[in-house]
Formats: C-alpha cells, sequence, structure tokens
C-alpha cells in the first residue's frame, strides 16, 4: 500500500512540476513576443503613427471642425419678381435671421443658378410676380426655394429658414383677417394645438453631438487595423519565407502563444487611446457625455478585444503593408453608415445589415452611443455586449487558425533550407 501511494505521490508531482515548467514556458513566449511586438510599434514609424498618433491626434482636428455644431449665415440670393410689401417682408426676415444672409439679388431663375454653380451662394429663394395678388385674394401663395444639397447643413439651414419666416408672415395675416378682439384668441388662432418642442439626446440639434461619437468609436478599430496591419505586412517583407512568423526564432512556437503575445501588446496601446476617445475627447469638445465609468468600461473591454482579434485576422490577408491602408480607408465611410447613425438602421437593407455583422464598429458604436449620449445603462446595451464577446471570441480562433498555418509554413521552410 505504502509502494503504491509512493508511486501515485511521484506520478502527480511529476504531472505539477511539469505543468508549471511549461506554463513558465509560455508565459516566457508570450512576454518576449510581446517585448518584439512592442519594440516593433516603437521603431517603425508607419505602425507609430496609425496606433498611437493618429488616435491622439485625429479626433482633435475632427471634433475641432465641427465644434461649432450648426451653420449660420448662410449665403443666398433672391429673386424677387413681386416687388411687393409682402415679399420685402419675407426678404429682410430671412436676412435677419441667424442662419441664412440674403448675398445677392437677381433678374431671374437662370443667373442664380449660375451664383450657385460658382459656389458663391447656398440656396436660393424665388419669390413670383403673383405672390402678393394671390395672398389678397384670399388665395395661397408659393415661394420656391432651391437649395445646394452638396453640404447637409447648409440645406437645413436655407429650407428651414424659409419655412420659419413664411409661417410667421402667414401667422400675422390669419391674425388680421380673423377679427378676433384679445391676444388669447390670436394665439389659438396662430396655434390652435400647443407643442413643446423638447430635442432628445441632442439639445443643441449639432452635427457633431449626433455623428463624432459614432466616428470615435470606428477611429478606433480602423487605426487598430491599420496598426496591426501595416505591422504584419512589414513581417512579411522582411522574412525570408514571405510569412508572417519567422523561421529562426525559437520563441515562435506556438499560434496562442503569438497571437497572445502580440493581442498584449497592442491591448496595451488600445488602453491608453480607447479611454482617450471615449472619455477625453467628448468632455474636451463638449460633447453629451452621460455614461458612467462601469458601464463604459464593460462596453470598452469586448470591444477592444474584439477589434484588435478582427485586425489580426485581416493582416493576414495583407502581403505588403500599404495594401491595408487601401482596404481600410476604402470601408471607413460604409462602415459608418452601417452602424445606423448616419442613415437609418431601419432603411439599411438586409443583406447590407448582415455584413455590418462582420464588424465590431457595428455594435460598438450603436451601444456607445446609446451609453454616452442617452444614458443607457448596462443592462440596456448587454445584447450588444455579448454579441462583441462572440467577435472577440470568433476572430481570436480564426486568428489561432491562421498563425497555426503560418507556423506551420515557417517550420517547413526550416526544414526545407
Amino acid at each position: 500500500m505504502s509502494i503504491f501511494h509512493k508511486k501515485l505521490t511521484f506520478g502527480l508531482g511529476s504531472h505539477i512540476v511539469a505543468f508549471f515548467r511549461k506554463y513558465k514556458e509560455h508565459l516566457t513566449d508570450v512576454l518576449y513576443i510581446w517585448r518584439k511586438e512592442m519594440t516593433k510599434v516603437i521603431l517603425d514609424e508607419g505602425v507609430l503613427m496609425f496606433l498611437v498618433i493618429v488616435p491622439l491626434g485625429y479626433p482633435l482636428l475632427y471634433s475641432w471642425i465641427y465644434n461649432n455644431e450648426t451653420v449660420h449665415e448662410v449665403p443666398v440670393v433672391i429673386v424677387d419678381q413681386s416687388h411687393s410689401q409682402l415679399s420685402r417682408q419675407f426678404i429682410h426676415d430671412c436676412d435677419a435671421s441667424p442662419d441664412v444672409q440674403v448675398k445677392y439679388y437677381a433678374e431671374d431663375l437662370d443667373e442664380a443658378r449660375s451664383l450657385v454653380s460658382r459656389q458663391l451662394v447656398r440656396g436660393i429663394y424665388l419669390i413670383p410676380s403673383d405672390f402678393a395678388t394671390r395672398i389678397s385674394r384670399g388665395l395661397q401663395g408659393t415661394i420656391s426655394v432651391y437649395c445646394d444639397m452638396s453640404l447637409m447643413l447648409a440645406y437645413k439651414a436655407v429650407y428651414q429658414t424659409a419655412m420659419i419666416e413664411a409661417g410667421r408672415i402667414g401667422a400675422g395675416l390669419s391674425i388680421k383677417r380673423s377679427g378676433n378682439y384679445s391676444k388669447r384668441e390670436d394665439a389659438i388662432t396662430v396655434q390652435p394645438l400647443a407643442i413643446d418642442d423638447v430635442a432628445m439626446f441632442n439639445p443643441s440639434g449639432g452635427y457633431g453631438s449626433c455623428v463624432l461619437p459614432a466616428v470615435l468609436m470606428l477611429i478606433l478599430q480602423q487605426t487598430l487595423a491599420l496598426g496591426i496591419g501595416m505591422s504584419a505586412g512589414t513581417a512579411r517583407e522582411r522574412h525570408r519565407n514571405g510569412q508572417l512568423i519567422p523561421d529562426d526564432d525559437p520563441h515562435y512556437r506556438g499560434a496562442y502563444r503569438i497571437v497572445s503575445g502580440k493581442a498584449l501588446c497592442y491591448g496595451m496601446i488600445a488602453t491608453v487611446t480607447s479611454a482617450y476617445l471615449s472619455m477625453a475627447v467628448p468632455r474636451m469638445f463638449s460633447f453629451p457625455q452621460l455614461a458612467n465609468g462601469w458601464t463604459l468600461l464593460m462596453l470598452l473591454l469586448p470591444y477592444t478585444m474584439a477589434c484588435i482579434f478582427f485586425g489580426m485576422t485581416v493582416s493576414c490577408l495583407v502581403r505588403y503593408r500599404e495594401n491595408v491602408m487601401l482596404l481600410m480607408v476604402f470601408v471607413s465611410v460604409p462602415l459608418l453608415f452601417l452602424t445606423g447613425v448616419s442613415w437609418p438602421q431601419s432603411s439599411i437593407p438586409g443583406a447590407w445589415q448582415g455584413v455590418s455583422w462582420l464588424f465590431p464598429s457595428t455594435f460598438g458604436v450603436r451601444a456607445f452611443i446609446r451609453v454616452n449620449s442617452m444614458g443607457a445603462s448596462f443592462s440596456q446595451i448587454l445584447p450588444e455586449i455579448r454579441i462583441l464577446l462572440i467577435q472577440a471570441a470568433v476572430y481570436l480562433g480564426l486568428a489561432c487558425l491562421v498563425y497555426r498555418h503560418q507556423f506551420r509554413l515557417a517550420r517547413k521552410y526550416a526544414i526545407d533550407n
């Protein structure tokens, strides 16, 4: 009995020693790969730019451009064919508004169009010759508004100003014809049903507060993919066999170790950039910021992991370091549309919604806007977090499979040579 006990103890002890030895070996390789990858990031100017400098500088430039939120004093041209007191009142009210500036007067519509084509004005107000006559007869008068649609903010200012001022003039005419005896009756005539307009989640109605949070999260994904892909392209160009993994380094001896070491390097960098993009930039430019720290942390952790493993999977397709720039920059604008922020999610075709599920930015952006701009709680973004965790696990598995294939190719090349 004692002999059996000794043999069992000895066997169990040897297994424990072997486990710790293997674990130490694994940890040594991971830390070695992390150190090598961090050295590459620091020494490679292109990788350093995309992983550190671009995430720090580009959001500042983008946020500064849209910091005014709305446009003011948009130039327009007037084609006044009526030359009446009502047309002059409409022109005066539009020019007095903060959003529109009457810059030119034109004789006809062709002259006004030439001003628009030369980008001197952004809109045209055409007042027909029978404008005042129709109104004096109790008929409906019309004012034609032509807008330059190349800039949506300018279109909004030109069109809404015309609608507001025309409605104000119409309200005054209704009061004159009503024969009321009190201001209360005048108010009911103008607005029988009172409406309180409350802007939810974007009190200023600005473009920056609406779109910039989505852009910040998209920048995190794109810069990680660009930096990781450029590093992979550099490795392919430098190694003798054109593979991602060197064939003469004994520490690169397992796909999971390689992926863990590289992910540790990129994760350390992404921790800083993600905190900067999600907390510092919105605070600097006074964008809506309703998220609490714990909910934001629970969102950024799976999103950052999904972006890192997504970038490592995509990097295996990169043959040369310049290729990843063409790939990721090309898809940046479509990815912003697929998030459902700048274009309604309900209007996106089902096939394209299926494509959007391949990218972490789709769910990261939606969850971040709900948390940061709408004050959502952790339970309300739990579906997005689950999908991000699934994406992180799937892309981790794909990255390990691809690196295992690269490891076999590198070992075969080493044996053959």
